[in-house]
């Protein structure tokens, strides 16, 4: 009997709903270091009673649940409540849009390697994937950073396989206690990097993930892909237009992701708001091959005008909400290839030297 048969068929209505089309997934899971950094940045305090009062913006946004499929949120939201005493897990499970949780502990370097890390988090992760469940979470996220850089010769043999490997670990013991995982491929780019030296990059990770997933008999109908787009460093000169960084990414995906995976969900990766609505928009108006739903799980990318807007301040929460469902509102458009453009901020959001 295969680890997740109990669960089968949740895990698959599960993965299907989370890329239902004209909808993705908010990434609310930023950790307590992560999200004082945002709020370091408006000039507002990092502690508990802010934290939940920023997500209970998010989560009670009108009508949110139009646009968003999912919310990952991190374990202290996960069990946090609204200002009324409801859970944070009801008040998305009556917005039709379904919780999950990150599960990973943070990753540490690989000796041997130029400063390449891998992901911790697999020790008692099936007892706390079970105790997510019956919380209500239905998914869960694990990241994997890959660097790549020419001058350090990165990604190693060394890192792929290890990293490869500890995804596939992690699929496997969420989907054992009934929950979806997103394997989440995020690339830490050099900033001189060509879109070509992505391409191949990402080529090798992904291979080497779907042989670990295969390996780990991990039920891929029951699983998303959360990799960054095939984009170039920032202070590469060769730039790409929006049709050949859609082009480059599908044809990546097309060479390496089984048709058995129902949905790819894009990282946003440090582009400005109009750049990760409009490149996935290209991507889904692309005349290619793609059997599975081209969606988004954006941070920053949903997230930056709003916080802009609320400032930490009650009388700025409708304001607030509004620049959120603006742009839930632009890449639900964008997962259907019908995003206008023109409605997102321009200024990047890339973070140079960004330790994770």
């Amino acid at each position: 009997m295969e680890h997740w048969s109990q669960y089968k068929d949740e895990l698959i209505a599960t993965a299907k709903a989370l890329v239902t089309p004209g909808k993705g997934i908010l990434a609310g899971d930023e950790s307590t270091g992560t999200i004082g950094k945002r709020f370091a940045s408006i000039q507002v305090e990092n502690n508990e009673e802010n934290r939940r009062s920023y997500r209970e913006l998010l989560f009670t946004a009108p009508n949110f649940g139009h646009y968003i499929s999912g919310v990952i949120t991190f374990e202290e939201t996960l069990y946090h409540k609204t200002s009324q005493g409801k859970p944070f897990v009801d008040v998305m499970k009556e917005a039709g849009v379904i919780p999950g949780i990150k599960v990973d502990k943070g990753v540490t370097p690989i000796p041997g390697t130029k400063d390449e890390t891998s992901t911790q988090g697999l020790d008692s992760l099936l007892s706390r994937c079970q105790k997510y469940y019956e919380t209500g979470a239905r998914f869960a996220k694990w990241r994997a950073v890959i660097k790549i850089s020419i001058a350090d010769g990165c990604p190693s043999d060394v890192a792929i396989k290890e990293n490869a490997w500890g995804l596939a670990r992690y699929a496997a013991i969420c989907q054992q206690a009934g929950l979806v995982p997103i394997v989440e491929t995020r690339k830490f780019l050099w900033m001189e990097i060509t879109l070509l030296k992505t391409l191949t990059s990402d080529r090798e990770v992904l291979y080497e993930v779907y042989y670990a997933l295969d390996q780990q008999h991990v039920l891929l109908e029951g699983t998303l892909l959360k990799p960054n787009m095939v984009l170039p460093g920032t202070d590469c000169k060769d730039k790409a237009s929006p049709k050949k960084i859609a082009e480059c990414t599908v044809r990546t995906l097309q060479r390496t992701v089984p048709a058995a995976v129902p949905g790819i969900v894009f990282l946003s990766g440090g582009q400005s708001e109009e750049e990760a609505s409009v490149n996935l928009n290209a991507m889904n108006q692309v005349e290619m091959v793609k059997p599975w739903k081209l969606s988004f799980s954006y941070g920053r990318a949903l997230q930056s005008s709003c916080l802009k807007a609320w400032q930490g301040k009650a009388e700025n929460v409708r304001a607030a909400q509004e620049a959120f469902l603006a742009r839930a509102k632009a890449n639900g458009e964008a997962t259907l290839g019908k995003y206008a453009g023109g409605t997102g901020n321009n200024e990047s959001l890339f973070v140079k030297d960004y330790k994770y």
